[in-house]
């Protein structure tokens, strides 16, 4: 989770957004389970860490260790997690061994998306290593919610499948997230952009009656969303290293 987005008040444990965006990861880390041997997270880019912490606290001794890894901790935040099954890192593992790479929209963040996902591939040991990937879609809906992030692009399908075919990920499987409320997202951010308002975040806390629409509506579009190859708010990668 980008922690910007606290900076407005959101809290992913009950926020619409996180809580229907964890569900497709799910989805996929159930397959991975499923293989009776014990997950590596590495949550690259993981900033509060929402989305592996998720993951390990609801398939628990399946995840084997989490690797939280972000430039952004210091030293003591570190430190006092060093050995433990949940460790703060600054860097990529050297080896990762049967894990589960997530990249929760942090390729957005990066001059240069490839040589990210190279340096993970050169860490990855053995055949049984998987990823999963979310990044924003669509240049069109560029806004001023973009540049407070700090994002250098947004990302259509076939766009990111050759960055990860050039980086020699494998058995890519791609689909857009929130499809339902493309058009809706579409028309506010052309809007902002024409009243020029100055760069900042769209994420906000939601009044609890339209979190729980919000979450319904999205929650059951996650049920079929692995289909959605024509439009959506957010771009997802998922497959082998």
């Amino acid at each position: 989770m980008d922690l910007k987005e606290l900076e407005n008040g959101v809290n992913p444990d009950v926020h619409w957004y996180y809580q229907s965006k964890k569900l497709p990861l799910f989805a996929f880390a159930k397959q991975l389970v499923a293989r009776g041997t014990p997950i590596t997270l590495v949550d690259v880019g993981s900033g509060s860490g929402f989305f592996a912490l998720e993951l390990e606290k609801h398939y628990g001794a399946a995840i084997a260790k989490v690797y939280l890894v972000d430039i952004g901790y210091s030293e003591e935040e570190m430190a006092v997690t060093r050995g433990q099954k949940i460790e703060k890192v600054a860097a990529i593992p050297l080896v990762i061994e049967n894990g589960l790479v997530l990249l929760m929209d942090v390729l957005e963040h990066l001059p240069d998306d490839l040589a990210m996902l190279q340096s993970i591939q050169q860490a990855c040991v053995g055949d049984h290593n998987y990823f999963f990937i979310t990044v924003p879609a669509f240049r069109s809906l560029w806004s001023g919610h973009d540049v407070f992030l700090g994002h250098y692009r947004r990302y259509r399908i076939p766009m990111l499948r050759e960055v990860l075919q050039q980086a020699r990920f494998r058995n890519i499987k791609n689909y857009y997230l929130y499809g339902t409320l493309f058009p809706l997202i579409w028309t506010v951010r052309r809007l902002s952009n024409l009243r020029q308002k100055a760069a900042a975040s769209n994420m906000r806390p939601a009044h609890p009656v339209v979190n729980r629409l919000l979450l319904g509506l999205t929650s059951a579009e996650m049920k079929l969303t692995a289909a959605n190859k024509l439009f959506g708010v957010t771009c997802v990668a998922e497959g082998r290293i």
